[in-house]
Formats: C-alpha cells, sequence, structure tokens
C-alpha cells in the first residue's frame, strides 16, 4: 500500500532472507520491505549515510527484524545505536535469531531490543511466528503521539 511505512529486514543469510519474505506474504504483510545485509548497509538506510544519503529519514520503518550475527557491525550494536538517535529511539525492533544463548537474549533486551524471537526450524511454526510479531506490532500496539507515526 502506498505510504505505509515499510519494514527493515536486517539478515546477511540469502536463505533466511528467502524465508521471512515468504512467511511475511503467507501472513499477508503487505508493506514494503526494506533488506539490509549487514549493520552498516542497515545504519546507512536509516541515517541516511553512505549509500543512501539521498534518503528522506521522515519515513523510518514501522518495525525492524534485525538478525544478531551480521557484518561489519553486529545487531547488538546497531540496536544500541537505533536507541540512541532521537530519530529512531522509539522504532519497535524485534531479534530474529537462530541463537538460543541466554548471554545473547540479555545482551538483546540490554541494547534496548523489544523482543527476541528464535528462528523455528519448521517454516510452518516460522511463518506462524512472524505472523504474530506483525499483527502485534503493526496492528494491535499504539505508539507515543507527535514522536513516531502509526505504523
Amino acid at each position: 500500500m502506498p505510504g505505509e511505512r515499510p519494514l527493515l529486514l536486517v539478515e546477511d543469510n540469502a536463505d533466511d532472507e528467502a524465508l521471512t519474505l515468504r512467511a511475511l506474504d503467507r501472513n499477508r504483510i503487505d508493506r514494503p520491505v526494506v533488506i539490509a545485509r549487514d549493520g552498516v548497509e542497515a545504519l546507512d538506510w536509516l541515517f541516511a549515510t553512505g549509500l543512501h544519503a539521498e534518503r528522506d529519514t521522515g519515513v523510518q520503518p514501522a518495525l525492524v527484524l534485525m538478525d544478531l550475527k551480521l557484518p561489519r557491525i553486529d545487531g547488538l550494536d546497531v540496536v544500541r545505536r537505533i536507541r540512541a538517535d532521537a530519530r529512531t529511539r522509539l522504532l519497535p525492533v524485534v531479534v530474529l535469531t537462530t541463537s538460543r544463548e541466554q548471554r545473547d537474549i540479555r545482551a538483546a533486551y540490554a541494547a534496548g531490543a523489544n523482543g527476541y524471537v528464535r528462528k523455528p526450524v519448521d517454516f510452518d511454526k516460522f511463518t506462524e511466528a512472524l505472523g504474530l510479531i506483525g499483527r502485534y506490532w503493526l496492528g494491535l500496539n499504539e505508539y507515543p503521539a507527535n514522536e513516531m507515526s502509526r505504523p
């Protein structure tokens, strides 16, 4: 739909990217999806730097889906930078990862992630998880007035 805020998917694995896009499609989450394949690309897109220097930062994503293990700048550092900037501090960030490590879960929340979802190996379960994420963050969740427009 024109004018809807996009989703930002930060994922370096092409198979996981394709799986995520397929799961979003199956859940009829009909939003533009911006793909960033590493932490630097995600930050460049969010803050209109580097290759995305001409991008309008007035249009921020409705939701960031973030892998943890990324090249160049890891997902935790990206989340910290999102939280440190007034333009992006309220963006919902959900970590999508294969890690079950308690230290990763704690670190993600400490960095400012809003959620942590382990990617199920089974596609149907992964699709169900993304559907729940989408329904909550794009439909049910309320945003503060004047600080962030509704997704």
